[in-house]
């Protein structure tokens, strides 16, 4: 993920300015007056204290996916990944962390280990409790630094970065789109195969799924497959490179 993020003294300008850009800075925003939503990408940097951050730190190489958490009282249940050359290491440090508990991996190949477990501490979810905001997975964590999405009304955005200002985080804003609520751009099908294919990791390099993979998995022929998922990849790219500017 790059470098470590410096502290936000300031917010950048997608928390104030007018209601609609031509699109020639990046931020798509809708017409003033729609019903709006914000979805933007975050870099955090982790606190002390937490086992993903000493995870994390002592295996810098290392990726950490959180899939998915739901708190418990004072415990977490998680589903997380490793990601690395070798992970056994990384696992062995996870499940030997005093904060960590029932570690069961659940499945172990090509760099990879996706494990259940139960998480003594939960300030990896603090900040966004305190923002009332749910967390999106997955949750990346590389060398103390995590990378995650959200989705808010511009209300709940400004107030996201609020609570982060007000307990000292120190984050970065990497990217935001401003849209319609309700509006997206690829089709009912189009979301579909490309979800499916991110999924089975048809875009990891090198790839884990073959194109007729995922066509199995959709239940559609090969040139569909392909035509529909290079559209869909396209209209991504255009609305997250372009904003509303055509091609």
């Amino acid at each position: 993920m790059g470098e470590r993020p410096g502290t936000s003294g300031e917010r950048p300008d997608v928390y104030s300015g007018p209601s609609r850009t031509d699109g020639r800075d990046g931020h798509e925003r809708p017409t003033a007056g729609a019903a709006a939503v914000i979805r933007a990408r975050f870099r955090l940097a982790l606190r002390e204290g937490m086992w993903v951050t000493a995870v994390s730190t002592r295996f810098p190489d290392a990726t950490l996916r959180l899939l998915t958490g739901v708190p418990m009282g004072d415990r977490a249940l998680e589903l997380g990944e490793v990601r690395a050359d070798d992970p056994a290491p990384v696992v062995e440090a996870i499940r030997s962390h005093p904060d960590i508990s029932d570690y069961e991996a659940l499945w172990t190949g090509d760099g990879r280990t996706i494990a259940q477990y139960e998480a003594v501490e939960q300030g990896l979810y603090e900040f966004l409790w305190a923002s009332s905001l749910p967390p999106e997975f997955p949750i990346v964590v590389e060398d103390g630094v995590m990378e995650f999405d959200l989705t808010a009304t511009r209300a709940g955005f400004d107030a996201f970065g609020e609570t982060l200002e007000a307990n000292g985080h120190d984050y970065e804003l990497l990217s935001v789109v401003h849209a319609t609520e309700g509006e997206g751009p690829l089709t009912a099908r189009q979301r579909e195969c490309v979800t499916t294919a991110l999924r089975l990791g048809y875009f990891e390099v090198p790839r884990r799924a073959t194109l007729a993979e995922v066509a199995d998995a959709l239940d559609i022929d090969k040139s569909t497959a392909s035509e529909t998922i290079r559209r869909g990849t396209a209209r991504v790219m255009e609305r997250f490179l372009l904003g509303d500017e055509p091609m």
